[in-house]
């Protein structure tokens, strides 16, 4: 049977705050209360539905969404029109981090899964920041991570084949899901993997004949992850230890 949600390949899905509260995304439950308490009355639970850009590369961004079941994708435009996913947000980070530092947002931000996430206008966000508290430490490490994630996929791109580049997707994915079917075509597969169409589908099906995935309609249900994982490239380990590493020591209990 597939894993669950609190099964132990998914270590940064389930979220509690130190008083048990389920807050949904790891940075926030990862505030002390102080800081919880000024930032409160500004977040907004909102339902974030699956495709919508939520900031366009170089346009204006007002807010910064924290997930805690969708699942949002950070993708790079071209000027003729063409894009590649380079990361992926889920309830470990949030969006925003750029402006937050004070940089231009040079990214498309948009959702890959639907779901829900906390909003918050950029200004008291920005103004929390500032104390240099908490927030800001984290903010700062999770930061670092987003670039090595970067970096990493940047490779992932330049090395490896079409199948590999695939797999990492469809395990960063599902780690970021309550399930392992992940609602996408292979048309929006290959603009977020910056390959041609017959690549996916010649790819697609190569796993389903070898029993990893199960294709139909627009559904992609990963029914081995393990062979999944041996099939992907090296990028994906290395990107979910990050991961891991994020989540349990500066989210946990080390900052």
């Amino acid at each position: 049977m597939a894993p669950s949600l609190a099964s132990a390949n998914r270590p940064f899905c389930a979220v509690a705050n130190k008083s048990g509260n389920m807050v949904g995304n790891h940075m926030l439950a990862a505030l002390v209360p102080e800081e919880m308490r000024r930032l409160r009355e500004h977040l907004e639970l909102v339902t974030l539905p699956r495709r919508a850009t939520l900031h366009e590369a170089g346009g204006r961004t007002n807010f910064a969404y924290f997930p805690t079941s969708s699942v949002i994708s950070m993708v790079h435009v071209m000027s003729d029109g063409d894009s590649a996913e380079v990361g992926v947000i889920g309830n470990e980070g949030f969006t925003g981090v750029t402006s937050l530092l004070g940089g231009a947002a040079p990214l498309r931000v948009a959702v890959r899964s639907a779901g829900q996430a906390f909003r918050i206008k950029l200004a008291p966000l920005h103004a929390e920041f500032q104390r240099h508290g908490r927030l800001h430490r984290i903010a700062l490490r999770y930061a670092s991570a987003a670039i090595s994630q970067l970096a990493q996929v940047a490779g992932c791109y330049r090395r490896h084949s079409v199948d590999q580049q695939l797999s990492r997707w469809l395990l960063s994915g599902i780690d970021r899901a309550a399930s392992n079917e992940l609602l996408t075509t292979q048309e929006s597969i290959a603009s977020m993997l910056g390959v041609r169409r017959e690549g996916v589908t010649e790819a697609a099906s190569a796993m389903q004949k070898a029993g990893l995935i199960r294709y139909s309609r627009g559904r992609i249900a990963v029914v081995s992850r393990s062979k999944l994982e041996a099939r992907a490239c090296e990028c994906y380990r290395l990107l979910r230890a990050d991961i891991d590493r994020l989540v349990r020591d500066v989210y946990g209990v080390r900052l």
